[in-house]
């Protein structure tokens, strides 16, 4: 047996209940009938006056952190903040609107928080949405040893009106999935990836094929809000799945059909790395993209547009299965 993300310290299972847990209590809030969809998405909607939805979404970057403090370099994790917020809000069809971040650090460290704002800058202008405030809070009891230490996070809102929402209840058995090419990692997997490379590698070693094993961890993630945005304009739209935690796994909160996964891009070379320091297939396609960030679920007629739509803003972009009647998620032999 190889090595799992739950050797790691991280129980996807155990969490998933605590998940559960947290969102039964939690709604006992949605007493007001203005709330229209709440856990179980990539955002929670509420309705405004007017007709128009509001949809809401909170991430952070992870232990993603934890190499840009290796690495001293702290402008590109403030890209992954936005994407892992952007690239959410969009699966509901809403259009973001706003955005703001928290940063939490040990001690105040002001050229370090430049570089963060600038990474979050340079993020928004990939997902057309504007920062309109945030917070930093030093607590120097928070953080554990000598050196800098800090996490990142972020909330955005999106707007949608009711009739072009996408929530997944209109994918059909026989529905194309096309899959957009990842960047790499992006901000998903880093405490199993760091236990593997990590204990073997230093940050800054150089291997055949990744380059330094550093700059891959840190290579930002991609943001899809402007080709999905254009698609939904564009083309007809069953199902969005932002590919991230529990990777293809995101598929199934969607719809409770079966998502056939039989032709994936090549995988990012960071993950074949990690792959051969002893994680089995099923493990990495559980925890990883693997070369594949972000989904779009429609009618196979649409599937040549979508693509086009995708390279036309500089991403690689491909049919990578089907929708079946055979439910959850399958991967050639792998099923998850």
């Amino acid at each position: 047996m190889g090595i799992t993300y739950k050797d790691a310290g991280v129980d996807v299972d155990a969490i998933k209940e605590s998940e559960n847990s947290v969102g039964k209590l939690l709604q006992t809030t949605h007493q007001d009938h203005r709330v229209v969809h709440g856990f179980g998405h990539y955002a929670g909607l509420v309705a405004l006056p007017g007709g128009m939805l509001l949809g809401t979404h909170t991430d952070g970057v992870g232990t993603k952190v934890l190499i840009a403090t290796l690495m001293n370099r702290y402008d590109t994790v403030g890209i992954d903040c936005m994407a892992m917020n952007g690239n959410d809000i969009v699966c509901v069809g809403a259009t973001p609107t706003s955005f703001v971040d928290y940063i939490a650090a040990n001690r105040n460290e002001p050229e370090i928080f430049i570089q963060i704002a600038r990474g979050l800058a340079a993020g928004a202008r990939q997902a057309a949405v504007p920062i309109v405030g945030g917070e930093t809070a030093i607590m120097p009891d928070m953080f554990g040893g000598d050196g800098f230490a800090f996490d990142l996070a972020g909330t955005i809102t999106g707007v949608v009106n009711e009739k072009s929402l996408v929530l997944g209840d209109h994918i059909q058995v026989g529905d194309t999935i096309v899959g957009a090419s990842s960047s790499g990692l992006h901000s998903n997997g880093y405490t199993l990836a760091r236990k593997v490379l990590l204990s073997k590698y230093s940050i800054h070693d150089k291997v055949g094929g990744v380059g330094r094993i550093g700059d891959a961890l840190l290579e930002p993630t991609r943001i899809y809000v402007r080709p999905v945005l254009d698609t939904l304009k564009e083309c007809e739209v069953h199902g969005l799945a932002h590919i991230t935690g529990g990777s293809f796994n995101k598929l199934s909160r969607l719809k409770n059909v079966g998502f056939e996964i039989d032709s994936l891009p090549p995988t990012p070379p960071i993950m074949d790395l990690i792959a051969q320091e002893g994680i089995e297939p099923d493990e990495m396609y559980r925890t990883f993209n693997m070369g594949v960030g972000f989904c779009v679920i429609s009618p196979r007629s649409q599937e040549d547009q979508i693509v086009d739509i995708f390279k036309r803003h500089r991403i690689d972009a491909m049919p990578i299965g089907r929708v079946t009647r055979k439910t959850g998620v399958h991967i050639k032999s792998i099923l998850l």
